[in-house]
């Protein structure tokens, strides 16, 4: 079992003439993962929470959503967000980072190739976002799901520009380059002259893309496992659910304060 952050926040945190700098992913870390993605709702509090740790130090949301989807669920402005497992980054003062265009028409050609094989699966959720797809069968009979898993596996096959991940019920088919949240994580602190040693960048998140985060910050920050059950990761820390993290980052405004 990890040990709890909210009995570790000055020990996170550390003293306090460091640099932090809070990255989050959103599903299963800032809301509760729901049957359907598009009523993953934030909630006011967590809002208000991420508003005022904002005004404090650097934040960053890291999601498999849209760009535009988490930017606008969350809605807070001077925040930084990245899309699409960090493939597509946005923030104030004309930050701007897209990886892998060139990857697009793959994307393209295999979403319909992925469409047109699922639609016979009662349940299955094809959501495109620009940088990939998403088969999510949270709502499939367990019946199906080796259909539905050989469908992305055939897809995956026939385009070897891309690659395959497979997450919390979903399946997904991203630009098979050297790029991922960790990636976009370290891009992000040098972006932000947070690569001195005095810099302690915080990662929470849930999911298995998240791993990669949490293995590029190693021990220059601090990584935490959103789960309630123990599982092999990288991280140092763990949180319960999400309205632990809420718990955690208010902890951190107050010592920011």
């Amino acid at each position: 079992m990890l040990p709890s952050a909210l009995e570790q926040v000055q020990e996170i945190a550390g003293a306090g003439d460091r640099s932090l700098a809070i990255f989050l992913d959103y599903d299963g870390t800032l809301t509760p993962i729901v049957s359907h993605p598009e009523k993953a709702f934030l909630s006011d509090s967590m809002r208000q929470t991420l508003r005022t740790l904002a005004t404090r130090t650097p934040v960053a949301i890291l999601s498999g959503r849209e760009l535009e989807d988490v930017r606008t669920r969350v809605g807070i402005h001077g925040i930084i967000y990245a899309g699409s497992h960090g493939f597509d980054i946005a923030g104030l003062r004309g930050l701007r980072r897209q990886e892998a265009t060139k990857f697009l028409p793959a994307l393209d050609a295999a979403e319909k190739e992925l469409r047109e094989k699922l639609a016979g699966i009662a349940g299955a959720l094809i959501e495109r976002k620009r940088f990939s797809i998403a088969a999510h069968y949270r709502s499939v009979n367990e019946s199906d799901f080796p259909e539905l898993e050989r469908a992305v596996s055939e897809v995956a096959a026939r385009h070897r520009e891309l690659r395959t991940m497979d997450g919390k019920k979903v399946y997904e088919l991203l630009p098979n380059t050297d790029w991922d949240k960790g990636k976009a994580v370290l891009w992000l602190l040098e972006h932000l002259g947070l690569e001195c040693p005095d810099a302690r960048p915080i990662y929470i998140g849930d999911d298995r893309t998240d791993e990669d985060a949490f293995r590029a910050l190693g021990q220059r920050g601090a990584g935490i496992l959103v789960s309630e059950h123990p599982r092999h990761t990288a991280a140092s820390y763990s949180l319960k659910d999400p309205s632990e993290v809420e718990h955690f980052l208010r902890e951190l405004v107050i010592k920011l304060t």
